[in-house]
């Protein structure tokens, strides 16, 4: 583990840097959980994000030398903001490698924090694309490469939002709930907990399509993942740091893994009813207190809301998701009879009272007596599906389901 000190040192050195974010009592989500639930409010740091910490800390640790030939670093969200403003703040030259399938909302808030003082380098499809040329771009020019997370330096300023958690906190934390990217973030804070409080019960969250942490855990070494989910961004990484691993195999009581859907619902559920933004990675510790309910029953728990750089590009796509997971909207490929009055027939007799058509796609290819159509329904209450196929039955129409389609669906829809 890193060591509490430079912990310490790396509070000193970010004063002025990053900001103290508040730790916030939350009623809505302590009365619907019942327990005593207190936010860590990243997503209101400086870049939006808790990944300024470790980016600066570690820059400024450079010698005068590493810093006069600039930093690199490679990344398509978060660390590209956290190291843009550092290199501003210390007025060196960063240089910035992104995918070129990154969108421009995140290139842009990129130039923004970095100003004149960082290159955006768009370079591949993917994160593995554009780190593979950051690295070679440093062997080459003898630059400092700033990693986003497998760096004692980067995981002692993560770090200091453990820190800060446990002096402003007026009571026994009991859970600390903590998402895992590469781990940086849960390493900081395992480290620090388990020397100033080790009663407490630190509990690392991944989404359900990226669990390389876990499943590394489980199979004993570090484990890279030959697929993932991409959706929840800043947590979705094939392969953890092999230092964070070995820091957090040791002291995470364990790692819950929360499904997209349940993510979206999570983001779309803080945003209407508590006015709080959060990027998908920002809601995975407040969407698995539905997964550890019992366990946490009575006790106090702190949440970090790890970050808030959501593309507002993405809400339909949320949103999608969540419906989707809640069981309220579904697919079906409908053969209708090739008549009039057959699409009036659908929707009489099988539809029902609060059934919406959100989606209909009929193409008529031939004469033949059937031609299908793509549907998409919503439906107010879950329980309503069996209902509605039932009624398809029974009024003689031929369909496929296919939300258990996930490769059919993402290709028609």
């Amino acid at each position: 583990m890193v060591s509490l000190d430079n912990i310490n040192k790396a509070g000193q050195n970010l004063k002025g840097i990053s900001m103290r974010t508040p730790l916030q009592y939350n009623l809505q989500l302590s009365e619907e959980f019942g327990c005593n639930v207190y936010l860590k409010r990243e997503d209101l740091q400086v870049v939006r994000s808790y990944k300024i910490r470790g980016a600066y800390n570690k820059i400024s640790s450079l010698t005068d030398y590493e810093k006069q030939n600039g930093v690199v670093c490679a990344s398509a969200g978060n660390h590209a903001q956290g190291v843009a403003y550092s290199c501003r703040k210390l007025n060196i030259k960063g240089i910035i490698f992104m995918p070129a399938t990154t969108p421009s909302q995140k290139i842009s808030q990129v130039k923004l924090f970095g100003k004149e003082h960082v290159e955006i380098i768009l370079v591949g499809d993917t994160f593995d694309d554009a780190y593979k040329a950051a690295v070679e771009f440093c062997k080459a020019k003898g630059a400092a490469f700033i990693h986003p997370f497998d760096d004692e330096k980067v995981i002692e300023g993560q770090g200091t939002v453990a820190k800060e958690i446990f002096e402003d906190a007026d009571f026994k934390i009991d859970y600390l709930l903590v998402p895992i990217g590469g781990g940086g973030l849960a390493a900081g804070c395992v480290s620090y907990f388990s020397q100033e409080s080790p009663s407490t019960q630190i509990i690392g969250v991944e989404p359900e399509g990226a669990a390389s942490m876990k499943t590394s855990i489980e199979n004993g070494y570090n484990t890279e993942l030959t697929e993932i989910d991409k959706f929840v961004d800043g947590a979705a990484v094939k392969k953890v740091g092999d230092l964070t691993y070995e820091i957090c195999k040791q002291k995470l009581s364990k790692v819950v893994l929360v499904p997209e859907g349940r993510v979206c619902t999570t983001i779309l559920n803080l945003y209407n009813q508590q006015a709080i933004v959060v990027e998908p990675a920002g809601a995975l510790t407040v969407a698995s207190l539905g997964y550890l309910k019992e366990e946490l029953k009575g006790k106090n728990v702190v949440c970090v809301v790890s970050g808030s750089n959501n593309d507002i590009m993405r809400t339909e796509e949320i949103r999608e998701r969540s419906l989707l997971f809640e069981g309220l909207k579904h697919f079906f490929v409908i053969r209708f009879p090739q008549r009039a009055g057959a699409l009036k027939e659908f929707v009489s007799e099988v539809l029902g009272p609060n059934d919406d058509i959100v989606h209909f796609e009929y193409m008529k290819k031939n004469n033949r007596e059937n031609g299908p159509a793509l549907v998409g329904l919503e439906i107010k209450n879950h329980k309503d599906l069996d209902l509605l196929k039932n009624n398809l039955l029974l009024s003689g129409f031929q369909f496929e389901y296919l939300n258990k389609n996930d490769n059919l669906l993402q290709f028609l829809v």
